[in-house]
């Protein structure tokens, strides 16, 4: 069967974790209480990832456009983030794991820009799995920072635009060392992409379930990436 027809199981797995904060409400609780326990049930998807031959999953953490959202919301994902590389750090990096940070790192804090350098630095060496975490990131927003990147090159002699092309651009984005992803699951019912890796899921499969994050368990994880492997991917082909 051709590479453009196999129903093998995804390699990249993208994730948008939505609906924390109605997940809270909903309990009568905070929006943070929902932040906090969808941060517990990124461990065990992650964990579960080598059953499922999942090499790769970039999670969407915080985008650009939820600065909007409330100080006290902000600053309590801002300390959850902190908090979660602490405690996380050893498991992640005895598990195998690898973490890499996309996204602009302008608007955060010293301290947890300090702690993301160090994570990524730790779990350097490992290569079970590569967890990417999308932290003030925006695909508009790092498409134009990769263009501004690119623009600087030729400006500077060291590119000229007739090297220009898509593989080119590719190479300045934030995910310029990951593979594109294959499967995009979004939770909460919401069937909207919101700025999530535009560049690189031009070919990606979609899922929309309606489960809330803090409830998508690692065995739904598991019967989504599943199902992925019925499906046709056929690149713009016909099929024959």
């Amino acid at each position: 069967m051709a590479k453009d027809m196999e129903r093998s199981g995804p390699s990249h797995v993208a994730v948008i974790m939505d609906g924390n904060g109605r997940w809270a409400t909903m309990r009568g609780k905070p929006r943070l209480f929902g932040h906090h326990a969808g941060a517990r049930r990124v461990r065990e998807i992650v964990e579960r990832c080598p059953d499922l031959g999942v090499k790769y999953l970039t999670i969407f953490a915080f985008s650009t456009e939820n600065w909007k959202r409330t100080q006290t919301e902000v600053a309590g994902l801002m300390s959850l983030f902190r908090r979660y590389i602490e405690r996380e750090a050893r498991a992640l990096l005895e598990n195998g794991v690898r973490v890499r940070f996309i996204g602009d790192r302008i608007r955060l804090d010293e301290k947890l820009v300090r702690m993301m350098d160090e994570l990524e630095l730790l779990t350097s060496g490992n290569d079970k799995v590569h967890l990417t975490v999308a932290l003030n990131y925006g695909g508009r927003d790092e498409v134009t920072r990769a263009a501004k990147r690119l623009a600087y090159e030729i400006e500077q002699g060291r590119l000229s635009h007739k090297d220009v092309d898509a593989e080119c651009l590719a190479g300045f984005l934030d995910t310029h060392v990951l593979p594109d992803p294959d499967l995009v699951i979004r939770t909460s019912g919401e069937a909207r992409i919101s700025n999530f890796l535009l560049w690189q899921s031009a070919y990606a499969e979609y899922e929309f379930v309606d489960t809330l994050w803090p409830d998508f368990t690692a065995d739904e994880f598991a019967g989504v990436v599943g199902a992925y492997g019925k499906r046709e991917r056929r690149f713009g082909a016909v099929r024959v």
